[in-house]
């Protein structure tokens, strides 16, 4: 495997169709402007068209021939998600990598979803799960084609758990327990989907990434103790989104592997592989949460 992989790596994706969640900010939108410097045309699935035109505006001045097309999708409503799902079929008739890549984290208070999922594991992995369920016929007659989940470092600490008896925090509110178990899902959700992809024998790739610690507009919630991590800890976008960009485009990437950070523990550095946390590799587990997630966004997802 390549030495410090970056950038230089990627290959040109002209030719290639990215759908790309959270596109306009933070790690969506370095990924974004990356891959339209390797001529990908990318598809910017955006909660806020507003903020989503501004961010195109920002890409074209450094990358004047970026091909992107701008779409609404809100993931925290299944309603949205099925419009943007439909409206991307009829337009496109290929999608090459999918990048499950928005997030929300640790608002202060409970907040729901549209259906009245509790926020983050509503958005972060219920919406991707349908989304990517919606998307995956394209996907499955398209070459070559793949699904990068982003998950987190989260995802391996101490609250990182499925807390099956409250699910949506009805009881009572952690955010940072709540943000974990969605991460937590994400990465189980991917390492599932790449099981079930294989058993089915598709030509799909199932990858999983995450960017360490970066410094991004996600950390809004975390007050003065966030500024000051940020400040001592993170790395910058430029590094943290190495990670999905080696998943979504290196070609020795194979189904099932997870990508983050080398160094301080997978907090920084160049993108390697990294270990799933265990309980995403335990089937009964990832198996019982695929089924509640058909339950509630109402859908079948079968390969």
């Amino acid at each position: 495997m390549a030495k410090k992989w970056n950038t230089e790596n990627i290959p040109s994706q002209m030719g290639k169709t990215f759908v790309i969640t959270g596109a306009n900010s933070g790690l969506g939108f370095g990924t974004t402007k990356e891959l339209a410097k390797k001529d990908a045309r990318i598809v910017m699935a955006v909660r806020n068209l507003e903020k989503g035109k501004r961010a195109v505006q920002k890409i074209k001045k450094e990358v004047p021939n970026a091909n992107l097309d701008l779409m609404k999708l809100d993931l925290g409503d299944l309603v949205s998600i099925k419009n943007f799902s439909h409206e991307f079929l009829r337009k496109y008739q290929e999608l090459h990598v999918l990048i499950n890549n928005a997030g929300v984290m640790m608002p202060n208070s409970k907040k729901q979803t549209k259906q009245g999922f509790e926020l983050q594991f509503g958005t972060n992995h219920i919406g991707h799960f349908t989304l990517t369920k919606y998307l995956f016929p394209i996907l499955n007659k398209t070459p070559n084609s793949r699904i990068v989940t982003l998950s987190s470092l989260v995802a391996k600490m101490k609250k990182a758990d499925i807390y099956w008896n409250d699910l949506h925090w009805e009881k009572s509110y952690d955010k940072m327990a709540s943000y974990a178990q969605s991460k937590l899902s994400n990465m189980m959700f991917g390492i599932e989907l790449d099981k079930l992809l294989k058993e089915k024998k598709s030509h799909v790739k199932s990858v999983l990434a995450h960017p360490g610690y970066t410094a991004t507009n996600l950390q809004q919630h975390m007050g003065f103790q966030g500024i000051v991590m940020n400040f001592l800890m993170a790395q910058k976008i430029e590094m943290g989104i190495l990670p999905s960009l080696r998943a979504a485009t290196d070609t020795n990437v194979k189904g099932g592997e997870y990508y983050g950070p080398e160094k301080m523990s997978n907090w920084r550095g160049f993108p390697v592989l990294n270990e799933i946390n265990v309980m995403a590799n335990n089937r009964e587990i990832t198996k019982k949460l695929w089924g509640k997630t058909e339950e509630f966004s109402g859908i079948k997802f079968e390969i």
